[in-house]
């Protein structure tokens, strides 16, 4: 270990790194590892961790081991250090056998200043054999939280890691991670057996995110209206599955926004070129899961969102790190239903009592900080141990308050039920208790026998769950760190009782007749696409006329050229550039080059003089127009495959394909039928359909049906003709 003084730390800093100060506590921590002390580090995502091992990794003799949970980590770290000029390598997975005997000659010959390796990959008994022949000047275990079983992201290889670290040999190790409450630090220390290491915990405070959550209503317009806010901005949505993953990456593609997927299902090579088109700015925006991000240093981060409630506190405030690192404003959106909690609560049911008892621990905190009305910045701090004492007045429950109420007599009510209950026991037993809510618990313990017991029926459940929550931030009670959720009675809180005082306390959210999200999403996204009821009725009748004058001059029906659920939609949206028209449904680019520029004059013009604000960011187009089956028909049809083949393929009747194939020819899209149509309807018949459909005012099948008669002509003719007519003339 090379010991080195504070001037030429900064040098490095500068030579290497381009800074020329430390940031916080860098430097101490950097003094305190170089000098063989373990360290721990608790240090928000953002404030530069990574520095702290890999300054000192620079500066020392050998080689820096940095044990990390994901590759993805490990890739980003060596590229941005190889960038610099310093030697690192990676020792995974992903790599070829000669690949790996290339990694480990030049650990051996002194080339590598820092070797990451993954927890699994220090188990190979090859692998123990090379590190022991290695000089290595200390180990780094980033991510340390997963070592804890009380953690958010539990990983049982890393309990073993230190027993590994006793077989490489006695080293200084450096643990850091930033989301870890008082019990996780305990556990990571206890379990790596460094009570005495330097600890250094910085402020979780990170002053630039902007908290906010929302209720789960049209999630998916929502999400268009605020990325479209933010056009051109780089930003992650996380979901929890990697289906969800999938669908909203696509459904944002088809909605022009610049977004890849990255998920473990991906293969790696797609995950690895997804990752550095959105560091290098080809995407601006990466939906995950919470695989993607962790370590991942892109400074420029202006939104994370939670398309899907997050399992934990610990997960939510990570994740949310990654925006704004830069130290400039970001916004963390998340989108809140209980209906996702419970979803969670479902997975948990088959695991281990223990692990099954503390998921649901974590899941009651995420519900609580998502239903609250608290400063949100508060309830965070609070959660990691660090207490503020005022408001921050940069979260959406400080910019828009919930309403007001006064407690005192029931503040006491409460205090006394966990007094009466021996102050063992959390918020749900105690609201239990108040509500008279008999389970076993409360008759074994006798608790039904309380003075309090009952005391508190007249309000509900969740009122007790919310004061109890409040008073943690009046100082009246506080958690036990060493038994999750266990509420006590602070000096304050036992003085209440004898000498109780008005509070006001914050409502908090009703979530529980939010309907279930995607019904409701359809019905949002259905009303706007189809526009009927609240369009611009003025704006509607001059479109119906330039229509009819469009329709004279190319001597066509009026509705080949827009049909009326388009020009509702218009007069709802006012799109005035080629892009927003073709986002209106029953469009497309197609229409818009070949119809669309008197249309746009129109509407810019009516919407300058009327002064309005256009709304084009409502009109959400469903990824159903380029859903996989629909990409199957097009590609079939290509190939003149028979319809009848198609339909078998896919396990379609005929009826069924067929609104299909109209779907895909009403949203704009060219198809060519004549290879089939040919061979089903003859020549002269065709030619009287089309001339009908030309002549007609309309092209509803019921109509031709009873103009033609119901006995010359087939509702299946009709149809194909129909999508052949608007196909040649309409597209």
């Amino acid at each position: 270990m090379m010991l080195t003084d504070s001037v030429n730390l900064k040098k490095v800093l500068k030579e290497v790194f381009g800074y020329s100060q430390f940031r916080g506590e860098q430097e101490r921590i950097i003094q305190s590892i170089l000098a063989g002390k373990n360290t721990f580090v608790i240090m928000p995502t953002g404030a530069g961790k990574s520095m702290c091992y890999q300054l000192p990794a620079i500066v020392s003799e050998g080689v820096a081991i940095v044990i990390s949970p994901l590759i993805a980590l490990m890739k980003n770290q060596v590229d941005q250090l190889n960038s610099v000029g310093v030697q690192a390598q990676f020792l995974n997975s992903t790599l070829s056998k000669a690949e790996i005997t290339k990694v480990k000659k030049d650990v051996l010959a002194g080339t590598t200043k820092l070797l990451y390796v993954a927890p699994e990959s220090l188990t190979k008994e090859t692998n123990l054999t090379f590190l022991q022949q290695a000089q290595i000047s200390f180990i780094a275990i980033d991510e340390a939280h997963c070592i804890s079983e009380w953690g958010h992201d539990f990983r049982p290889e890393y309990r073993k890691i230190r027993n590994i670290i006793d077989t490489i040999g006695d080293l200084p190790i450096i643990a850091l991670t930033a989301t870890a409450t008082p019990k996780v630090q305990q556990d990571i220390l206890r379990n790596l057996r460094m009570e005495e290491a330097t600890i250094v915990q910085t402020s979780f405070n990170r002053s630039n995110l902007y908290y906010e959550v929302r209720p789960k209503t049209a999630a998916k317009k929502e999400l268009i209206k605020y990325l479209k806010s933010q056009k051109g901005k780089s930003g992650i949505i996380y979901c929890l599955s990697r289906k969800k993953v999938e669908e909203i990456a696509e459904f944002l593609r088809v909605n022009d926004i610049r977004a890849l997927p990255y998920h473990a299902g991906l293969e790696s090579q797609v995950r690895m070129q997804n990752q550095d088109a959105f560091l290098n700015e080809d995407a601006d925006v990466i939906v995950a899961t919470i695989a993607f991000g962790m370590g991942i240093d892109k400074p420029d981060v202006r939104f994370v969102i939670h398309y899907d409630a997050p399992k934990s506190i610990e997960g939510y405030y990570q994740e949310t790190g990654r925006a704004g690192r830069d130290g400039l404003e970001a916004d963390c959106i998340m989108f809140y239903n209980p209906a996702d909690i419970q979803k969670l609560e479902k997975f948990n049911k088959d695991k281990p009592v223990t692990e099954r008892d503390n998921a649901r621990h974590l899941l009651q905190e995420m519900m609580a900080y998502a239903t609250s009305g608290i400063c949100r910045r508060r309830q965070l701090l609070y959660y990691f141990g660090e207490k503020m004492e005022k408001d921050c007045g940069y979260c959406n429950n400080c910019k828009n308050p919930t309403e007001r109420f006064k407690v005192k007599e029931e503040m006491v009510m409460a205090l006394k039920a966990i007094q009466q209950t021996k102050q063992k026991f959390a918020a749900q037993h105690i609201s239990d208790v108040l509500t008279a809510t008999m389970n076993d618990y409360i008759e074994s313990y006798g608790h039904d026998q309380l003075e309090v017991y009952g005391q508190g029926q007249e309000q509900t459940p969740e009122f007790w769950l919310s004061l109890l929550r409040q008073a943690v931030f009046f100082d009246l009670i506080e958690k036990d760190v060493d038994n999750y959720g266990v509420l006590k009675l602070c000096a304050k809180g036992e003085a209440f009782i004898n000498d109780p005082y008005t509070l006001q306390l914050c409502e908090g959210y009703d979530y529980s007749k939010l309907t279930e999200e995607e019904a409701e999403e359809e019905k949002e996204i259905g009303s706007a696409n189809q526009s009927t009821k609240a369009y611009d009725p003025v704006l509607y009748d001059l479109l119906k006329a330039q229509r009819k004058r469009v329709a004279k001059s190319k001597n066509l029906p009026p509705y080949v050229i827009f049909q009326d659920p388009s020009l509702e939609e218009m007069a709802t949206t006012y799109p005035t550039t080629a892009e927003e028209l073709a986002q209106i449904n029953g469009v497309g680019m197609g229409k818009v080059q070949k119809f669309g520029k008197s249309f746009l004059e129109l509407i810019s013009k009516y919407v300058e003089e009327h002064d309005i604000e256009t709304a084009s960011e409502v009109v959400i187009k469903s990824t159903v127009n380029k859903s996989k089956i629909k990409i199957f028909i097009i590609q079939q049809i290509d190939r003149r495959i028979d319809l009848e083949e198609i339909a078998e393929a896919r396990g379609l009747s005929f009826d069924a394909l067929l609104s299909e194939i109209e779907h895909i020819c009403y949203s704009g899209t060219k198809l060519n039928l004549d290879y089939y149509i040919d061979q089903v309807i003859e020549q002269d018949r065709q030619d009287e359909i089309f001339e009908y459909f030309l002549s007609s005012e309309t092209d509803h099948i019921p109509t031709a049906i009873a103009t033609l008669g119901e006995d010359e002509f087939s509702e299946e003719e009709l149809r194909l003709m129909r999508i052949k007519f608007l196909s040649e003339l309409a597209n």
